[in-house]
């Protein structure tokens, strides 16, 4: 995976579209979860999609970076 990725002559981290792919996956995942009412049952239901989200970008790093 590089480093930067050149965007138009604009240098961006390489990490972002791993970024915006985790993104998009916790976006999905919540709107599931939400429906299904699991944050009913949860205290913070913003820490848990903080960490839903830290862990999905973790998996994808780890996986992509291995």
């Amino acid at each position: 995976m590089p480093r930067e990725v050149d965007f138009f002559g604009i240098l961006l981290p390489g990490v972002l579209p791993v970024f915006l792919l985790s993104a998009l996956l916790q976006l999905a995942l919540d709107a599931v979860l939400s429906h299904v009412g699991a944050y009913r049952r949860s205290w913070h239901p913003a820490l848990v999609r903080l960490c839903m989200f830290v862990c999905i970008f973790s998996f994808l790093l780890v996986t992509l970076y291995k």
